[in-house]
């Protein structure tokens, strides 16, 4: 059913919500080590398509497999050890605000290994230095940091297990401009030094154009394009037209 080639596949997915169907058949792949972005207007369901694939939301009918394996057909043990393998940057941080950053990063270390706490704090120290926050950010608190900074934190705290697919959701929403092309730049040399698979739901123009590999752009419910932004700046289209425009 599934190519072996790709880290993530979605084959016909439909999701409904009561009357409300968000997506008809939608189908695209994902390969190893891109920048893949889910596009698309404001309640296309991009971030539902996210969801899906960190199995906090499951689609009404078709099939998704991650990382070889087919989500809904998994065994309780089966998903934790999957659940692993990825990590997960939220729109807004997610910090946990009586933690400071060393704690927050150290949280999944913690709950799922058995490392001495020394080595877990070396190993957040690293994560920490490694997104661009100066060592002093371990010991503050998410309320002393800027939304910049909370949002590295959060990656931070993603990448602390070594995954393999990190999942980020709207990343650069309210940054400034400067601070935004900066978490790209950080996420593009994340990728090639830690040989990870990002996917990423964006509406930043300058992140699509300077960060994607490819992307998919959700329209009437359905896939209108999966490629690249050279491949889409061929295509004479309305809609994606008006979608360039529109997140300008």
């Amino acid at each position: 059913m599934f190519d072996k080639s790709s880290l993530i596949e979605f084959n016909d997915v439909i999701t409904q919500f009561g009357p409300n169907r968000v997506h008809d058949g939608v189908s695209f792949k994902i390969n190893q080590g891109e920048i893949f972005g889910l596009l698309g207007g404001s309640g296309a369901g991009k971030s539902t398509l996210l969801r899906q694939m960190i199995m906090l939301q499951t689609p009404t009918s078709g099939h998704i497999s991650v990382l070889g394996q087919t989500l809904g057909t998994l065994s309780p043990s089966e998903i934790e050890a999957l659940q692993l393998q990825w990590g997960v940057l939220f729109q807004f941080g997610a910090l946990f605000s009586s933690l400071n950053v060393l704690e927050n990063v150290s949280v999944t270390l913690k709950e799922y290994t058995k490392l001495p706490t020394e080595i877990i704090e070396d190993i957040a120290h690293t994560k920490i230095k490694m997104v661009g926050l100066p060592p002093h950010a371990a010991w503050l608190y998410p309320s002393e940091l800027s939304g910049g900074m909370k949002k590295r934190v959060g990656l931070a705290r993603a990448l602390a297990m070594d995954p393999k697919l990190l999942f980020l959701d709207e990343p650069t929403s309210g940054l400034d401009p400067a601070s935004a092309r900066a978490f790209d730049h950080l996420i593009i040399e994340l990728k090639y030094m830690l040989n990870l698979t990002i996917v990423m739901v964006t509406h930043d123009l300058e992140s699509i154009e300077y960060a994607l590999d490819r992307f998919i752009i959700l329209h009437n419910k359905k896939v209108l394009i999966e490629g690249t932004m050279d491949e889409v700046k061929q295509l004479h289209n309305p809609v994606l037209d008006n979608f360039f425009i529109t997140n300008k």
